[in-house]
């Protein structure tokens, strides 16, 4: 079976003052870029579509299964590590108004709050259980950066750490055998995402 990764467009920057858990939406630039996603993978066999209970992946996921006709049914341990905090910060928006910040966070910053290995786990045991609910079939499974690193470093053996730098909207293909093997078919396909950023460079 073939299960596809993509991660979810562009949120908008959330602060929820009161502490309880910031679930952002797309920004006006990530439901463009779920548009695109859904166009780039509507012609493809998939056969199922699932999602993080995050408001971000949800959102990313319907456009595509709008076209395919399909439901987009929840695997709650694909949530990201940071769905409790009550602050969403894109990255890309962190590496721009906080270099330093961002580079303690992609350096390990994380692990000082979360439990990553536990987090990995979590991840883990949640796609092996939609490989196990799916064979032969291609799946689309809407997620987080965190998860989609989770995964590839499972897949590779190395240990866990956020060493994929994966592009909102983003497609991720592994490979599963019925006798146990995992496989990379590809990482970080972007190449859908080339006309929204024509776009956003013309003057």
């Amino acid at each position: 079976m073939e299960m596809l990764l993509i991660r979810h467009g562009l949120p908008v920057h959330t602060v929820n003052p009161n502490g309880q858990p910031a679930d952002p939406p797309l920004s006006e630039i990530g439901r463009e870029q779920a548009r695109l996603v859904a166009n780039w993978l509507r012609e493809e066999p998939i056969d199922r579509i699932y999602s993080s209970p995050l408001r971000r992946a949800r959102e990313t996921a319907d456009p595509l299964a709008q076209q395919l006709g399909l439901e987009v049914e929840i695997e709650a341990r694909i949530s990201e590590f940071d769905a409790e905090s009550s602050e969403y910060i894109p990255l890309e928006e962190l590496k721009r108004t906080d270099p330093e910040r961002w580079r303690e966070f992609v350096a390990g910053g994380y692990s000082s709050e979360i439990d990553f290995e536990a987090f990995v786990a979590e991840v883990v045991a949640g796609l092996q259980h939609l490989i196990e609910q799916n064979p032969g079939r291609r799946i689309a499974v809407f997620c987080h950066g965190g998860v989609i690193n989770s995964w590839a470093t499972h897949v590779l053996g190395i240990a866990p750490r956020l060493f994929l730098d994966a592009a909102y909207a983003s497609v991720s293909r592994f490979v599963a055998a019925s006798t146990g093997e995992r496989s990379i078919s590809s990482l970080n396909e972007a190449a859908h995402l080339r006309l929204l950023q024509q776009i956003r460079a013309e003057p």
